[in-house]
């Protein structure tokens, strides 16, 4: 990632007037600029600067700045994560990016050609058949029909519908789209690829498919993509960095993880302790109220990170307020996207009335890096679910490698450190009846 940027933006702002019917939407956007051809590279709207009056004054007059005073880089090979919570201004950028929409201030200076996957049913015409419509998009970006028709098998391929390509697009499923819509961006050979929320639609098997295909185009062939998504762990995985937006403005741009252990910390989802003195407000109901839960990294610094070496200390405190019930408790952990990792139990027990406290350890060498959240249950009889305290905390494990050089992605669902050995084979005598 070295040379000059292959995208800069400087001073960005984006204004939409508040409840304006006439506003086109995207689809409508993308449509009108499918009638244009891509002149040039740059994006250009200067204009003096945007001052707190011209703020206050615009927003009493019904307008509303989506962006405000974004400026940033991006180098030739460099994938760039964008994450922020909805409104945040993350689906207006792409739209500004990938010249769908002009800005109301500011510059955008990008080069080569640049495939797009915003909104699902976008970039495409309704009434073409998905085929028509790859050579379309491939059209557009500068290829000739002879170079699209060498990628039409890949593509077709890979998004796994080759039964309806000759079908017009309007009659797709949502899923159905994505999947074309995909597989025409990544297969086509741009310099830039822009993508919004690719796996937030389709089957699993896909979205899978998808982030390895990402993953591919990153590593083999030089392209630069900007990413936007709310699939924080595929931000880890396949990011070298990360902007936060937060109201129109970027909050702050780093390492991925950096970044995103402060959305969560913005979101409320970074959770390592929580205590609730008063029953009133306390989780629960007439049978259990919960006290307290946290988790306890066994760190050698406190500041350092969670890696996949560090033992993790659950514990929890809770009231019983029925005498004499047979209970037990249950520990969920499941990653961030809802695989249940594992599921253990206590010993089912009669107890009385009264506080109890109770704890469990995830030794190290164990999970493998990821975002998790641990989820509690109590169960009467074996069998009755009496109470399901959800998510209740949340943590990341990062990577470590010691002294390997491989840094690709770890397979699996856990890491366990099992002892595998191996030793020159010591020569039998055949054996002679």
């Amino acid at each position: 990632m070295m040379g000059d940027p292959i995208i800069t933006v400087e001073g960005l702002w984006k204004k939409y007037r508040l409840g304006d019917t006439n506003a086109a939407s995207l689809k409508e956007e993308v449509h009108e600029f499918w009638k244009k051809h891509l002149s040039g590279n740059k994006v250009s709207a200067a204009g003096d600067p945007v001052t707190d009056n011209d703020l206050t004054s615009d927003e009493n007059r019904g307008f509303f700045w989506a962006l405000k005073d974004i400026n940033f880089t991006v180098s030739p090979g460099e994938v760039l994560g964008v994450i922020g919570k909805n409104g945040a201004g993350k689906s207006t950028l792409l739209k500004l990016l990938s010249r769908i929409s002009r800005p109301t201030r500011g510059r955008i200076r990008g080069y080569g050609k640049v495939a797009s996957m915003l909104e699902v049913g976008t970039g495409f015409h309704e009434e073409l058949t998905g085929r028509e419509n790859v050579f379309l998009n491939g059209n557009i970006m500068g290829m000739s029909n002879a170079e699209i028709k060498r990628k039409l098998d890949q593509i077709i391929d890979f998004a796994g519908i080759s039964r309806f390509m000759d079908t017009p697009v309007k009659r797709y499923s949502s899923g159905m789209y994505v999947r074309l819509a995909f597989a025409v961006a990544a297969h086509l050979d741009p310099d830039i690829l822009i993508l919004d929320e690719v796996l937030s639609v389709g089957d699993t098997e896909f979205q899978e498919k998808s982030l390895r295909k990402m993953q591919d185009i990153a590593i083999n062939t030089g392209c630069t993509i900007i990413y936007v998504t709310h699939n924080i762990p595929s931000v880890l995985q396949l990011c070298q960095r990360a902007i936060l937006l937060r109201e129109g403005q970027i909050q702050r741009e780093g390492p991925p993880r950096e970044i995103v252990n402060l959305y969560y910390e913005l979101m409320g989802k970074r959770h390592f302790h929580q205590q609730w003195p008063s029953l009133a407000v306390a989780p629960g109901n007439e049978i259990i109220r919960m006290r307290q839960v946290s988790l306890a990294p066994e760190l050698p610094d406190p500041q350092a990170e969670i890696d996949v070496r560090t033992p993790l200390h659950i514990h929890f405190e809770f009231l019983n307020r029925t005498p004499g019930i047979n209970l037990s408790i249950g520990i969920h952990l499941f990653t961030a996207m809802d695989a249940c990792i594992f599921d253990i139990s206590s010993l089912s027990g009669v107890i009385p009335e009264g506080e109890f406290e109770g704890s469990c350890t995830i030794p190290g060498d164990f999970l493998i890096d990821g975002s998790y959240y641990v989820s509690i249950i109590f169960v009467r009889d074996t069998l009755e679910q009496v109470f399901y305290l959800e998510k209740c905390l949340t943590f990341d494990v990062a990577d470590y490698r010691g002294d390997i050089q491989w840094q690709g992605k770890w397979m699996g669902a856990v890491r366990p450190h099992f002892p595998v050995t191996f030793r020159p084979k010591i020569p039998r005598k055949p054996y002679i009846s």
